[in-house]
């Protein structure tokens, strides 16, 4: 691909990143002459028509991004030095021209760009659209060489998945596992009567070949049947109807009851069965082109069919016979697994195994518009995962695979994690069915095992925030995702680069930088969290956020790690384990289930092993732990430096509002780094050779400095605080915790460890002989967004850092803590880091 490169227009206004990669900022082209079209024929004139759409939208992109006023018609006479917009048979009935174009699957379109004639087809209206948004792209990033080419999606299913609820309200927001505010679509029990915030993301999931929004929670509330909400489901329907997104509904199983009046909500009961047919036609007479219906029945407590002793397969089909009339698809989530009655103590028992236990009994029993929903790995959106057996076990069914845009235990976008590389290790899997090359994707495009309904969703949790999802830079795993559902081999660097130019702009050093901390963002947060398969060590009995990994053990959730004094590791074998590795065909049972053939990277994840035991590097498995968890707090460090370099080249509001997250990452990555790195130590008692873990030398512990009004306090979990304890104010006065210097003078970074937890907003200032040196607000619930902690913890442990501080051997530090409300202005540590030292 040729580019020109141009210069942006000078950066002065702040942007808010509302617009995503659709900015369409203006180009300076120079002295360059350039022909563009001065016309735009839409080949619909309906309102509805993702092509009068198109027409729009292209008249809205030379706006901004040439400065030319382009007027559309309609009309159907395509002139020279135009855009031609429409669909193939739209074109064919309008012009006299012959068209070479090849054949298109669903969705596809064609494009051709020479000088001011450009022709944009697709095979439907809404492929039509897409060849918009593409010509759109290629100039905003300017790229004006001629190009004549045709494309189509891998797989016909390209949704997006809301986990929204009605009526939440309060702290934790609308959005379960949403990290960028409430609901763009209800709020407290209401469907929003203005939904302009509806169309500007439909405008951005059009723009990256989404063809379907799931709008409410897997744990769905039944009120979404009730003509009451229909009506607002409609509109919200109307809204996404001319960017060619179809509106789907999670729905409840137990409906009928709780909604409808029966006594039962059994799939084989006549009522029932009458009930959800009934239903489902009212619903398809508010949205006539609804996509269909989400189920997630019996998992975490939700209600589904092994509630009558029925199976999967018949509450599927019940749902699949009621929307088959109107062309409706039913996603059937294979996420089912019983958390009542799953015992570490039985070695045998593993929550892995759950979804080929529900599902492989049943396969080519499903109805044709049945789609089984799978999450990419066996337990839960891990950092590290293998692709789930299930993809190769249900060869006669329609699947899906169930991604996460929303960084629910990967950062929940406070920490920079690009997603693709990690959705690479799952689609480019062999599963080696039947000995047979079988890559995931193939399984979901149907071409391994001949299926036409098939794909990808993701879990995208978007909300009110002007970032969408709370971070500028967690955009890029949003528009990534389109482009991988498209096309499952787009190379994800390229990818990043083409969204990196149309969201900052095309100065060289911006793309390569983002680039850069993009693709290290993914091994090192699974460096700093949790490594060699043992998956993420978060707190899964809370937040899901920071470290803590001894609950993921004693409980029935299944995300077990076995840990004890001597080894660490789940079993997963055939010959003395749970048997999950014999779920997989033959030749990947066969590697999984010998140590020396399963890969480090899945090591804990399939065997049982002494702290002791060696990897295929050289190393000790808890060496390894301790040696990760440095590199990666380090690389997460690097990440200030690299975006510090593009101030003056990125506007200051996103400038600023980046830097933030990625200085709270820097502080939180040690937090994960010694928390785990100090619960392995303790629990093995093995020392870490370089001597790191425990060993701080440059902190001064806030109960060792002299303290009036503060008191110290044992954090729980102790491995949460270094030296395993904190101060906090012991009344609603403000206090004070002073120390004197006895490091050598000189520059030091001066950092702050403290706890921000939520219900109040504390005050700190730091002191330097009495002159003050800077002062914070205890917010972050505010600023962040993720799900915050209401304890002295993981989740809520932090620190603020100030660079260059010149300091002398006995100079006198003070923190004056104030404490608002519960939180009572607790700090961990100071620390004063001379150049190039990572604490």
């Amino acid at each position: 691909m040729r580019l020109l490169h141009f210069l942006l227009v000078t950066l002065v206004a702040a942007e808010d990143g509302l617009d995503g990669w659709l900015r369409y900022a203006p180009l300076d082209l120079g002295h360059k002459h350039v022909s563009f079209p001065t016309s735009i024929v839409a080949l619909n004139s309906s309102k509805d028509s993702p092509v009068y759409t198109a027409g729009l939208e292209l008249q809205k992109g030379f706006k901004g991004i040439l400065s030319q006023n382009l007027k559309i018609s309609h009309d159907g006479r395509p002139t020279s030095s135009a855009i031609i917009v429409g669909t193939v048979a739209e074109y064919s009935k309008t012009s006299n021209k012959p068209l070479n174009a090849p054949k298109l699957k669903e969705d596809g379109f064609w494009l051709s760009t020479h000088g001011n004639t450009v022709t944009i087809l697709g095979q439907n209206e809404r492929g039509a659209l897409y060849g918009a948004f593409e010509y759109l792209s290629r100039l905003a990033q300017g790229d004006l060489s001629p190009a004549t080419y045709a494309t189509s999606p891998d797989a016909p299913i390209r949704w997006v998945n809301h986990w929204d609820n009605l009526n939440g309200t309060g702290t934790h927001g609308s959005v379960e596992r949403g990290y960028g505010g409430d609901s763009i679509f209800y709020k407290d029990n209401v469907i929003y009567q203005d939904l302009s915030r509806v169309t500007d993301y439909a405008r951005l999931l059009a723009s990256i070949r989404i063809n379907g929004v799931v709008i409410n929670n897997v744990n769905a509330d039944p009120a979404f049947l009730t003509d009451k909400y229909l009506e607002g489901v409609a509109r919200i329907a109307s809204h996404f109807r001319p960017y060619g997104v179809k509106v789907g509904l999670s729905l409840n199983f137990a409906s009928p009851q709780l909604i409808g009046g029966l006594n039962t909500f059994d799939p084989l009961d006549p009522s029932v069965v009458e009930w959800w047919r009934t239903t489902t036609n009212k619903v398809y007479k508010y949205v006539p082109d609804m996509a269909g219906y989400l189920v997630k029945a019996n998992s975490e407590g939700q209600p589904g069919p092994l509630t009558y002793n029925r199976t999967l397969l018949d509450g599927a089909n019940m749902f699949a016979k009621a929307a088959k009339p109107h062309g409706g698809i039913v996603m059937f989530r294979a996420f089912v697994y019983d958390s009542v009655n799953l015992k570490e103590s039985d070695w045998k028992a593993d929550r892995a195994n759950a979804a080929v236990d529900h599902f492989k009994q049943f396969d080519g029993q499903f109805d044709d518009n049945v789609v089984v929903q799978i999450k990419y790995g066996p337990i839960d959106f891990q950092v590290r995962e293998p692709a789930s057996p299930l993809f190769a076990n249900i060869p006669k069914t329609n699947v899906a695979i169930e991604l996460q845009v929303t960084q629910e235990y990967l950062g929940q976008q406070c920490h920079l994690v690009y997603l693709p590389p990690l959705w690479n290790t799952i689609l480019d899997f062999d599963l080696r069915v039947d000995n047979k090359k079988t890559l995931v994707r193939d399984v979901l495009s149907g071409e391994r095992f001949k299926r036409n309904l098939g794909g990808y969703v993701a879990v995208s949790n978007v909300g009110v925030n002007s970032t969408w999802l709370g971070s500028h830079l967690a955009m890029s795993n949003l528009y990534a995702y389109g482009r991988m559902a498209w096309e499952p081999t787009v190379d994800v660097k390229a990818t990043l680069d083409d969204w990196t130019r149309l969201t900052f702009g095309l100065d060289k050093s911006v793309i390569n930088t983002i680039n850069k901390m993009s693709m290290q963002s993914w091994p090192a947060y699974e460096q700093y969290t949790g490594n060699l398969g043992i998956q993420t060590l978060t707190d899964i009995l809370y937040a899901h956020y920071g470290p803590n990994p001894p609950s993921q053990d004693d409980n029935p959730w299944g995300q077990w790690t076995r840990a004890d004094a001597d080894s660490i590791g789940m079993d997963r074998t055939v010959w003395n384990g749970t048997g999950f590795a014999g779920q997989y065909p033959t030749e990947v049972a066969r590697r999984y289930e010998r140590i020396e053939t399963t890969p480090d990277d899945l090591l804990l994840w399939f065997h049982h092993v002494p702290y002791t035991h060696r990897l295929h590097s050289g190393k000790t498995v808890i060496q390894h732990f301790y040696d990760e968890h440095y590199k990666g707090a380090e690389t997460a460090h690097s990440f200030l430096a690299m975006w510090k370099s593009l101030k003056g080249k990125i506007d200051k509001q996103r400038y600023e509002e980046v830097l933030f997250r990625l200085v709270y990452q820097a502080g939180h990555s040690i937090v994960w780094r010694d928390a785990i790195n100090n619960f392995y130590h303790n629990k093995s008692g093995i020392a870490d050779k370089s001597k790191r873990v425990g060993n701080h030398p440059w902190r001064i512990e806030a109960e060792s400095m002299t303290l009036k009004g503060y008191a110290p306090i044992a954090v729980n979990p102790f491995f949460t605080a270094s030296g395993f304890k904190g101060i906090v104010t012991t009344s609603n006065a403000p206090g004070t915790a002073t120390t004197k210097v006895n490091f050598p003078s000189g520059t030091y970074d001066l950092a702050v460890g403290y706890y921000d937890i939520i219900r109040g907003k504390a005050n700190w200032k730091v002191y330097i002989n009495d002159k003050l040196l800077g002062a914070w607000d205890g917010d972050n619930e505010d600023k962040l967004g993720h799900w915050p902690s209401e304890f002295l913890d993981g989740h809520s442990a932090t620190r603020i850092t100030f660079d260059g501080v010149k300091i002398k051997k006995g100079d006198t530090i003070k923190i004056v803590g104030t404490p608002n409300g519960p939180e009572l202005a607790p700090v961990d540590y100071i620390v004063l880091l001379p150049k190039g030292i990572i604490d």
